[in-house]
This record gives C-alpha cells, structure tokens and sequence, in this order.
C-alpha cells in the first residue's frame, strides 16, 4: 500500500487544513495510506495519523524570532529535526507539502533532508510566501520585486511581520537555494495567476498542474433558511462579506461605504468583538464559525457576496457562494475572478469602489434568480472536490513512475 505525508501548517483547521484533510480523504479510497504533519497551535481532530512538528512553546518561540529577526521559516531546529526521523520511520512514497510557513517548520532542515532523501514532492501553493523574500501576496501593492531578487521590503510589517530587520534578500537567496535543491517535484499552483507567478520566479524550471480547490457539495447547497426573518431583514438587499481575518487588505472600507446605502444589508462573518466596535451599527455582524451547515445558511439567504480582496490567489468563499446559488463581485485580484464567469457575477478593477458598487446594483437589478441557477452548476461542473482531488491521485502516480 502506497503512502503519503501531508505537510501544512495546520489540522484540519482553516481552508488549506480542510484541503489536505480533503485530498487525504481521497487518497484513502484509492488504498494510499494518509498520515498528517502539521502546526501545533491550530488543530481539530482529523482521520489520519497526526504528527505536530513541535508544541505551542516552539511555536511561539519561532514567531518570536520571525518578528525580532525576519526569519520566517528559520525557527523551529529541533521540531523539525524530529519531524525527520518520523518521515524516516513513515518511508512515504510520497510527500505532500502545502503552506510550510506558519512557525512551525524550518524549511531549510527539511530541504536538506528532501534533497537527501529523494522522496517525491507533490508542492500545492496556497499563495506566493515560496517565492518571496517575506511576504505571502503582493498583489495589493503590484511589488514585483520577487521576480529578480527582493530588497527593501514594503510589507515588512504585515503578515509574518518584522519588527525590526529587513533581511528579505537573504531570505530570498536562500529560498531560491532550498527550494531548487530538490529534483522529484511537480507543484500544483491553486490558479492559473498563482501558476504564472511560479513561471515567472525561480521555481520555473519545476513541472506544474493547476489544480483548482474543491467544496463539499453536499454541504454548501442552496439552503431553505430563517436567518432572514431572525435578523428582520426580509425585504433587504443583502451583501455578504466573508473572511477568516478582516483586515484592510480583505475591503473594510468598502464594506463600511456600501453600508450607507439604506437599501443594502451588510452582513459580515469572522468579525471580531474588537473589530465590531469600529464598524457602524447597521452592519450584522457575526463571528468566525466553523459551522458549514451555518455558513451555506448565510450564503443562500444573501443576495450577493462581494469579495473586494486586495490578496488572494484562489478565495474558497468564491465557490462556495456559488455552490449556494449566490453570484460573486469580486475584485480583479489574483486568482479570484478565475472563480467566476459573466453568467455568476463580475469583475471589476481591484480598489475601483464605483465599480464595485456599481457591479452590486446591477446584481440587484437583475435579481438573483438571473444567477441562481448558473451559479449553482458552475460549482458543480467545476468545483466538486470529489472531481477536483482525483487529480492529486494522477499527479502522486506520475511521480511514481
């Protein structure tokens, strides 16, 4: 029986926890054994035999050190080192990386043992941390400073932020040195954008397949639902927002201006009690849930859901919106408008707000009957995880030959 090891920052936690615990799920039905590696800090229980790569003290320690010192990825020694001997103790046939930043792994441990092994390495690329010096998207600002050689970073203090150093160029170099170090690989970009950004850095000399994220279709359905009636906004136009962490980069602002509308209902999920404060009244807002059932609640009752995203390279709350009936504004941003068609919802220029309000008033002109149905077979044709993760089986047999 063949075996694999998924390598992510997190368990089963998350979208790229949830697609790994996915793909595995697939994998299983094909007779591969399944075995997961992973983060300390964000964890929920999953099928297959767990490996966390150090305790929450490591983790914190290496982010500790990734704040004083700008190195992300650099922390985490000894963790790693024991990872190693479990890899050893596996002998998979397969090892399966996903998002490897997230202080939890030192990645140039681990590719030196890799390049050492000479194991086969399926690489799925949630967003562009690979192939930069420091940050993970640089969409929002159109930096393209990681194509010859970061310097200067001018997101040193988002995402894994730095609080002091700028050490993006040899960070850079030595990615580059790690990362092109290993021979058996083929990485599987989430888009098309993020497979250009891969054939335009210094991974291009690796063979490629896009392999879109998947949703559980049986989950995310067109929902009867009395949210609605709950929160006394039968008669509303509603726009839902959606994110894991709302920030400036995730359209705060633009949700706090579609907000004056009277005629629009904002409905944002993952916000924080903190963040709830600042925002204006009229805004409904909910908390992170990890509740699916709940959240295709949300999804069918609304009419729209936009997406003005400054970073992303393949949004999974694009599909499952559409996987509900409900069409997409999105922002021309990364991966996202791959999701959609003109028949599902629109595109507009990534910060243009007239655009984007005008985008929703042709949503709401038309009504979402125009798009329910479209929607719904888009996600279906295109989106079902169980079509979408039989392709990481071809892909671990290609490699096996």
């Amino acid at each position: 029986m063949p075996k694999v090891l998924f390598v992510n920052a997190t368990l089963n936690w998350g979208s790229t926890g949830c697609i790994s615990e996915q793909i595995a799920e697939t994998a299983a039905k094909h007779g591969w054994s399944c075995f997961m590696a992973h983060g300390a800090r964000y964890v929920r229980p999953s099928a297959f035999p767990s490996i966390p790569v150090g305790n929450k003290i490591d983790d914190y320690c290496h982010a500790l050190k990734s704040k004083l010192l700008c190195a992300h990825g650099l922390g985490s020694y000894f963790p790693t080192k024991r990872l190693l001997k479990s890899i050893e103790k596996i002998n998979p046939d397969i090892i399966h990386l996903h998002n490897i930043h997230g202080n939890y792994l030192n990645y140039p441990v681990l590719f030196d043992y890799l390049k050492k092994a000479n194991i086969p390495v399926v690489w799925t690329l949630h967003d562009c941390w690979t192939m930069t010096g420091h940050c993970t998207h640089f969409d929002g600002i159109g930096c393209d400073r990681w194509k010859t050689g970061c310097f200067s970073c001018p997101l040193l203090h988002s995402g894994y932020s730095s609080w002091f150093l700028d050490r993006s160029t040899q960070n850079y170099k030595l990615k580059k040195e790690k990362f092109t170090s290993i021979e058996k690989v083929i990485i599987t970009p989430v888009s098309k954008w993020l497979e250009k950004v891969v054939k335009e850095s210094y991974l291009k000399k690796y063979k490629t397949k896009v392999i879109y994220n998947g949703i559980d279709l049986k989950v995310f359905d067109i929902k009867e639902s009395t949210l609605r009636k709950k929160y006394h906004i039968e008669n509303k136009f509603v726009v839902l927002g959606v994110a894991r962490i709302w920030s400036p980069s995730k359209g705060i602002e633009e949700f706090i201006k579609l907000s004056k509308n009277p005629s629009y209902q904002i409905i944002m999920i993952g916000v924080t009690e903190e963040l709830q404060k600042q925002l204006p009244e009229n805004i409904i807002c909910v908390k992170r849930t990890s509740n699916q059932q709940e959240m295709a609640e949300f999804y069918s009752i609304s009419d729209v859901m936009a997406n003005p995203t400054y970073n992303d390279s393949f949004p999974t709350i694009n599909l499952e919106s559409l996987a509900c009936g409900t069409p997409v504004v999105t922002y021309q941003t990364g991966g996202s408008p791959e999701a959609i068609d003109d028949q599902t919802g629109i595109v507009v220029p990534q910060g243009d707000y007239d655009a984007l309000y005008e985008a929703l008033e042709v949503v709401r002109k038309n009504g979402k009957d125009y798009y329910q149905s479209n929607c719904r077979r888009r996600a279906v044709e295109m989106f079902d995880k169980n079509k979408r993760f039989e392709e990481y089986i071809e892909v671990y047999k290609s490699l096996l030959v």
